[in-house]
């Protein structure tokens, strides 16, 4: 099981910007030093607590100061951009990186930073699927372009411009042959859109604001869509995000992770439902439809979606959320605001170090020994 990073990030209110963007790069630097496989990056255009703008732009200050992580977009929005823009930034990337991109990706849920751009009362989930179909279209084509895909509002012709002979009217291909890895984060329980993602080819990635136990019907769905596509699900594909702070003891664990009232994670969780029952969508944290809104409270929401404790602790569950879900291919760790530097850092060694090599020894000896 690989073990990958992922922010939003969620900072206070009032923090200097400069100061957590800083920060959010140090993490990531970090994590490559660490050996996680991947760092995934939110971005929105108008939340002053999660603050980066351009996912892509942010990783690209990452692409010299790490060595193997691959850097990922933890969404591009793409309801938000043309698509030709995207898809060629996203190449140049590529080439940037060497091929250390994934292109994460969905429609932009916060509903300001539609209003900001006049897209509010659009169906974004269409805009997107749209969108997705004409980058890749991009992608596989050559020029001379003519994209005009039924029922889709981008199209792309350079049919009144075009110089080939002086390289106008080319659009650039991706470093990875065919193409990136697509990934989309995967939000709400018994998902139908894990479906089309498996029929795609697209990996999902579990929110780790979702309780545990609606987790397998994420990978049922995208099993589901992969044999519709006549196609094996490959377990390495699936990723699964959670919260997590490891400290070298149990009662410091308890105090940053949960207790504490400048508690990252519990600012993170504050923050998280607050904005969730603004949208009517506290389903996201409900153990069945039927929960009353009034059972989901904050502290309902950490002792459901926080792990905490020291190692072993930590280890034991893991190895129990495996044990509910079935395999995963990695395990997301994911990052909070570095209320406390040190902490903070401690918790990516210690899940680097020892909690991952001691799940994947417990993992690996288990599959051997069912196998024998």
């Amino acid at each position: 099981m690989r073990l990958g990073y992922f922010t939003m990030p969620v900072h206070p209110l009032g923090r200097d910007w400069s100061q957590t963007l800083r920060e959010d790069r140090e993490a990531i630097i970090l994590a490559d030093k660490l050996g996680f496989y991947d760092a995934f990056v939110g971005e929105h255009l108008t939340d002053a607590c999660e603050n980066i703008t351009n996912s892509m732009m942010f990783q690209a200050t990452l692409i010299h100061d790490t060595k193997t992580i691959k850097l990922a977009t933890g969404t591009a929005n793409l309801a938000q951009m043309h698509p030709v823009v995207i898809a060629v930034n996203a190449a140049m990337f590529d080439h940037l990186s060497q091929g250390r991109f994934v292109m994460g990706v969905s429609a932009g849920a916060l509903t300001s930073d539609s209003e900001a751009i006049g897209i509010l009362d659009l169906d974004r989930n269409k805009i997107f699927a749209e969108a997705i179909d004409v980058i890749l279209a991009v992608w596989e084509g050559n020029p001379p372009y003519d994209i005009d895909l039924p029922d889709n509002r981008f199209k792309v012709t350079f049919a009144r411009t075009a110089a080939l002979e002086l390289g106008v009217g080319i659009l650039a291909k991706p470093f990875q042959k065919p193409r990136p890895e697509i990934v989309g984060t995967v939000v709400a329980p018994f998902s139908p859109g894990v479906v089309l993602m498996g029929k795609r080819d697209f990996h999902p990635l579990s929110a780790n604001f979702l309780l545990p136990r609606h987790l397998k019907s994420h990978w049922s769905n995208y099993a589901k869509g992969k044999a519709e596509a006549g196609a094996k699900a490959n377990i390495a594909d699936w990723r699964v995000a959670r919260t997590i702070f490891v400290a070298d003891d149990d009662r410091a664990a308890k105090r940053y992770g949960f207790d504490d009232a400048k508690s990252p994670y519990r600012f993170y969780f504050e923050q998280m439902r607050a904005k969730m029952k603004r949208g009517n969508r506290l389903y996201v944290f409900k153990s069945h439809k039927e929960q009353p809104d009034e059972e989901i409270t904050l502290d309902y929401v950490m002792q459901h979606c926080i792990t905490f404790g020291s190692v072993n602790k930590v280890v034991d569950a893991i190895l129990k959320l495996h044990e509910e879900t079935g395999d995963f291919g990695e395990l997301v760790y994911a990052g909070m605001d570095w209320v406390d530097p040190t902490l903070a850092r401690r918790s990516m060694q210690l899940m680097a170090e020892e909690v991952m090599p001691r799940v994947n020894a417990i993992i690996g000896k288990a599959a051997k020994t069912a196998a024998e």
